[in-house]
C-alpha cells in the first residue's frame, strides 16, 4: 500500500519516472471478509495427498537450496510442454515452452523483447489491464482497440488499428477478463495474419483455456510464426499462491527472451511444486469441471433474479446490476466480496465453492429485495 493519499502526492526529492506519476497500483481490495470472489482464483483448496507430495518435494530438495536453481528450467518445460500436448492434441517441444513467475512475467518479458520507447503494443478493452500496465511500466506506447457493445473485438477497427499503427505486439485475452467471453479462432486468425503483415506478434492470452469448451489457439502455432499463447497455473491448477506462468510459441520466440530474462528467476521450489502439480491433472482439472457446474448454476440464478449475464467461458461471471457500487458495499457489509471492475452498470463475481455461491446469491437477492422497497 502506499503512504500517500493519491499518486499526486509524491514528495519532490523522488526522481520518479513522469509519466508513473498520475498513475495507480494495480489491485484488487483485499479485505478480511468470509465469502472472496473478486480475484478469480480457484475456490478448491488443495488435496491432502498433493500437499504431501509438494511438502515431500521441498523437504527432498532443501539440503540443495544453497545452489541456483535451473536457470532454464528444463524439467518443469518439459513437464508443461507434454501438458498442453495431451490437452489440446498439438505435439510441442521443450524449446517452444517458456516458463515464468506468473503470467505477468511472462508478458512483461515479451514488452522488454519486442517493444519499448516509440514501439505502439494495441489491445482491446476491457480486458486484463496488466497489459496496458506492462506497456507503460516498459515505455511502450498503448493503443486501445474496441469492442462491439457485446463485449467481442471489433474485428475491422482491429484490423484498421494493426494497418495504420504497426503495433509489434497485439494482445487478445480469450477467455476475456472481465467479461469471460471467446475470440473467435476465425478472428483470431485475421488478426494474425494482420499483425503478421506489419511484422508484429499476436499474444493470445489463455489464462482460463482450461474453463473454456472452444479450442485453444496453441493449435495455430504450427501454422504462424508470429503467434505466442500465454497461459498459466493459477486457475485451473489452484496454484496462485506458487506463481507459476507459462507460454507456448516457436523456438525463435522462446530463444530471443533469454536476452532479457532475468538469470535463475524461477526458483528450485517453485519448479519443484509445479512439476508435482502437473503429476496431479487429473485431479485438479476434475474441479475444474466442478467449477463448470456452478457457473452454469450461477447463471440461472441470477437470470431468474432479472439479472443479465455476459456469457462466460471462465471461472467468472459479469453481470449487469442498477446501482453497482452500492451493491457492492451492501456485499461487503454482508461478508462478501465481488469486483467492481469499472464497467458501468456491471459487477464481476468468481465461481466459488457451492457453499460460497449459495452465500453469494442469498445475499444479492435479499440486498435487491431491500433496494427494491420490497417487505
Amino acid at each position: 500500500m502506499s503512504n500517500y493519499d493519491s499518486p499526486l502526492d509524491w514528495p519532490n526529492w523522488l526522481p520518479l519516472r513522469e509519466d508513473l506519476k498520475d498513475q495507480s497500483p494495480y489491485g484488487a481490495p483485499q479485505l478480511p471478509l468470509e465469502v472472496k470472489l473478486n480475484t478469480n482464483e480457484n475456490p478448491f483448496s488443495l488435496s491432502p495427498a498433493l500437499v504431501k507430495k509438494l511438502s515431500e518435494a521441498i523437504a527432498n530438495s532443501a539440503k540443495d537450496f544453497n545452489r541456483y536453481p535451473d536457470r532454464d528450467a528444463i524439467e518443469l518445460r518439459s513437464e508443461l510442454a507434454k501438458y498442453l500436448s495431451s490437452t489440446t492434441g498439438v505435439n510441442l517441444s521443450v524449446d517452444q515452452i517458456w516458463a515464468a513467475n506468473g503470467s505477468n512475467e511472462i508478458i512483461q518479458t515479451l514488452f522488454l523483447a519486442f517493444a519499448g520507447a516509440g514501439v505502439n503494443s494495441l489491445g482491446f478493452t476491457p480486458s486484463y489491464s496488466m497489459h496496458e500496465n506492462i506497456a507503460r511500466s516498459t515505455g511502450t506506447n498503448w493503443i486501445t482497440g474496441e469492442r462491439l457493445s457485446n463485449f467481442s473485438i471489433d474485428l475491422s477497427s482491429a484490423l484498421k488499428e494493426i494497418s495504420t499503427q504497426k503495433p509489434k505486439l497485439v494482445f487478445i485475452t480469450t477467455p476475456n477478463n472481465p467479461t469471460g467471453t471467446s475470440t473467435a479462432i476465425s478472428d483470431i486468425r485475421k488478426i494474425i495474419e494482420a499483425t503478421a503483415q506489419v511484422g508484429g506478434l499476436t499474444i493470445i492470452d489463455e489464462a482460463y483455456a482450461e474453463f473454456s469448451e472452444q479450442p485453444s489457439t496453441i493449435e495455430l502455432l504450427s501454422k504462424y510464426l508470429n503467434l505466442v499463447v500465454i497461459r498459466t497455473m493459477s486457475k485451473a491448477f489452484s496454484f496462485a499462491g506458487v506463481r507459476v506462468g507459462y507460454l507456448a510459441a516457436g523456438k525463435e520466440v522462446v530463444d530471443a527472451l533469454q536476452l532479457v530474462r532475468l538469470p535463475y528467476h524461477l526458483s528450485t521450489p517453485t519448479q519443484l511444486l509445479a512439476k508435482v502439480a502437473l503429476e496431479f491433472q487429473s485431479e485438479l482439472l476434475a474441479e475444474v469441471e466442478q467449477l463448470k457446474i456452478e457457473r452454469n448454476k450461477v447463471v440461472a440464478e441470477l437470470q431468474n433474479l432479472g439479472l443479465t449475464v455476459v456469457p462466460s467461458s471462465a471461472n467468472f461471471l459479469l453481470f449487469s446490476i442498477d446501482n453497482e457500487k452500492q451493491v457492492w458495499q451492501e456485499l461487503v457489509k454482508v461478508g462478501v466480496l465481488v469486483r467492481d471492475v469499472g464497467i458501468a452498470g456491471h459487477l464481476r463475481v468468481t465461481i466459488g465453492t457451492p457453499s460460497e455461491n449459495d452465500r453469494f446469491l442469498a445475499a444479492l437477492r435479499e440486498i435487491l429485495r431491500v433496494l427494491k422497497g420490497e417487505k
